[in-house]
């Protein structure tokens, strides 16, 4: 089984992009997703994030968080650990079966250990003012969405880092073509 490590900055189109690959048949693994599963059933978890931020509520930790760089990165000692794991799990439930790609969909894949279970690294990119709009049409306000992006690492980096790198602001019959290329090249290899 190949496995594609997705990620990008939040807004680019990551998730567009992973809908793209689950409908070609790709197994996808949402790291967002297995991090809310890891803060709401695990008790070791939800433990720690209340110890240290007096609260559970994902709202008020992430007002927390993305202002305070020391407890983002506590933050995410606390529950990164939790979603390694369980993603692990899940690619190692779909090797046993009869999958040939998935995908891990991760902001901070590039950041971790993760990283190191993927074939490949495809990054979306887009226009930070694309990224802005659409976090605001989702409702976050957009001095925190500047604030989010802020705490990421540059496009660049990512980009450097990437096999794969595809169009987020684009037309979505463009990167919708980019991703059909890249994922019957991976097959094909």
């Amino acid at each position: 089984m190949k496995v594609i490590g997705l990620t990008g900055r939040i807004g680019c189109g990551k998730s567009t992009v992973a809908g793209m690959l689950a409908a070609r048949g790709v197994a996808t693994i949402d790291a967002d997703v297995v991090a809310r599963e890891a803060r709401e059933t695990d008790p070791a978890v939800r433990a720690a994030i209340q110890a240290r931020f007096g609260t559970e509520d994902p709202a008020a930790i992430a007002a927390v968080a993305f202002r305070d760089p020391a407890a983002l990165a506590d933050l995410e000692a606390i529950v990164h650990p939790a979603v390694r794991e369980r993603v692990r799990d899940r690619l190692e439930a779909l090797a046993a079966g009869d999958t040939d790609v998935a995908v891990i969909e991760a902001i901070k894949l590039l950041e971790g250990p993760l990283r190191d279970r993927c074939d490949e690294v495809w990054v979306v990119i887009c226009r930070p003012e694309d990224a802005v709009a659409r976090l605001e049409g989702r409702g976050l306000e957009a001095a925190r969405a500047r604030e989010r992006m802020a705490n990421q690492m540059p496009e660049e980096d990512m980009v450097q880092a990437a096999d794969v790198v595809l169009p987020g602001s684009a037309d979505l019959a463009e990167t919708e073509r980019a991703v059909a290329a890249a994922l019957d090249r991976l097959r094909a290899g």
